[in-house]
């Protein structure tokens, strides 16, 4: 993405980094530190999102988190707009937490017309309220997020995410008061250089703390770039290693030895199967014979061990 996209890709508003100091006789919104965990989380799930996203759209999609950000539930949706909105609850299991799935009432009109065969238009004059359509759409996606979104958190938390009643309105969202803390997660999703769509998935303070042993103790690697994957894998195919093959091993006195001269023969006999050794290890057993007129074996049974070349 180049610097210009992102200058149109990012959020208008500026948001509050994740990192919160407790003023002297407040309450600190954010107990879990620097949140780099969750924040590799989320671009686990970002990349997971193109999944989602493509057949819906019809068209190749770009996804990506944001930096996401800790703020009360009321101060984070005085930032939204007053346009149409969904709220989706998403209940955690085990346990009693939930997290919001919150997306943008226009882009949810425009996959819904997408999905009935139009081009992707949303009505110039937004309702005030969903229609029974725009609702199922709206259950459809959110279920369709829940399995990038429990395999996202696996290497955190076996967590179950299973979504609940389509709502306009977050004033009557369940179980979240207004003062509670929120870890806000935000994912763009574009059409080529298209300006691109935003879904929020928030994550009440209180809910994650059951799991803030695994958010402070752990960091997420990021998955390796495909490229610079294939680049080592054919570098590490041109390794080379020394293949050599034991075929007798006589055992004579050290009297012999020492009478040994030029022109001597030392009788040997070779066994059926000889060893095939790699490196320090053994590669297996094969049977001495020619090939295109040049001394071979023919490996008869394999036995190797990586951590044998070590």
């Amino acid at each position: 993405m180049s610097p210009e996209d992102a200058d149109t890709d990012r959020r208008e508003r500026p948001r509050a980094t994740a990192r919160h100091a407790a003023a002297l006789g407040g309450v600190n919104l954010n107990p879990f530190g620097d949140l780099h965990t969750l924040q590799h989380l989320s671009a686990r799930l970002a990349r997971s999102l193109r999944g989602v996203f493509e057949p819906l759209l019809r068209h190749e999609v770009r996804t990506w988190a944001e930096p996401l950000s800790v703020q009360r539930f009321v101060d984070y949706r005085s930032e939204r707009s007053d346009g149409l909105t969904a709220w989706v609850p998403l209940a955690m299991t085990p346990g009693s937490g939930q997290a919001l799935v919150v997306i943008d009432g226009k882009f949810t009109l425009e996959l819904l017309d997408l999905f009935f065969g139009g081009t992707g238009a949303a009505p110039h004059d937004m309702p005030a309220e969903f229609s029974p359509a725009g609702e199922a759409m709206l259950g459809r996606l959110s279920m369709m997020l829940t399995g990038p979104l429990t395999a996202a958190w696996e290497p955190v938390a076996h967590i179950h995410f299973a979504p609940g009643r389509v709502d306009a309105n977050a004033a009557t969202v369940p179980s979240i008061d207004g003062e509670d803390p929120m870890v806000v997660t935000r994912f763009g999703i574009a059409k080529g250089n298209q300006k691109p769509a935003f879904i929020d998935i928030v994550y009440p303070v209180q809910s994650l703390k059951p799991y803030a042993p695994s958010l402070t103790g752990k960091v997420l690697g990021a998955a390796p770039d495909p490229a610079w994957r294939n680049g080592l894998t054919r570098a590490m195919m041109t390794v080379t290693f020394p293949v050599r093959s034991v075929l007798a091993e006589p055992v004579i006195s050290l009297a012999k030895l020492m009478e040994l001269k030029e022109g001597d023969v030392i009788p040997i006999t070779v066994a059926a199967d000889v060893p095939v050794m790699v490196a320090k290890g053994q590669l297996g057993l094969g049977t001495v014979g020619t090939s295109n007129g040049r001394a071979a074996i023919k490996l008869n049974t394999l036995s190797f061990n990586a951590e044998d070349l070590a």
